[in-house]
């Protein structure tokens, strides 16, 4: 009697095993056609760093350089200009004359992003950081200030 009622409990672990895999069949596939299709990510997503500007076009980056030395990685350079005030870049006494990430030496760990006083430099969605040769990978003040538009969906946490 024990060998019965164990095989019929089996038989009900393999049908409900069976149920498992008909319903995640029927459920439609979960990919992605990424280029034509944009893929969903959360909020704080952290991936390709950018540069603010003001609405007036100033750049608000105003040559602190805290996010350097927030850094733990040594992945930011930034040198500090004197501003012009005839032609004033940002709207601090200084400017960033030069700004570069290297992507090579970046962890995206968002200390930049918290240390900067005035929100200038963001890690904004775009993800597509696949370049062909290594100098790529070093992003210049032109190329953070001009980001890309990512192909994303920003879906609620």
């Amino acid at each position: 009697m024990a060998n019965v009622s164990t095989v019929f409990r089996e038989i009900g672990a393999v049908v409900q095993a069976m149920g498992v895999t008909l319903r995640a069949l029927l459920a439609g596939p979960l990919t992605v056609q990424y280029p034509e299709q944009p893929i969903a990510v959360y909020p704080r997503f952290r991936a390709r760093h950018e540069l603010r500007r003001y609405e007036n076009g100033l750049e608000r980056c105003i040559g602190c350089m805290l996010c350097e030395a927030a850094c733990p990685t040594g992945a930011i350079h930034v040198e500090a200009a004197e501003n012009d005030p005839a032609h004033p870049v940002s709207p601090g006494e200084r400017y960033a004359k030069v700004y570069e990430v290297n992507l090579m030496r970046c962890v995206f760990c968002g200390d930049c992003e918290t240390a900067c006083p005035v929100e200038a430099i963001v890690l904004g969605h775009d993800f597509e950081l696949a370049v062909y040769d290594r100098d790529g990978f070093l992003l210049t003040k032109e190329q953070l200030l001009n980001p890309k538009v990512p192909n994303v969906v920003v879906r609620a946490e």
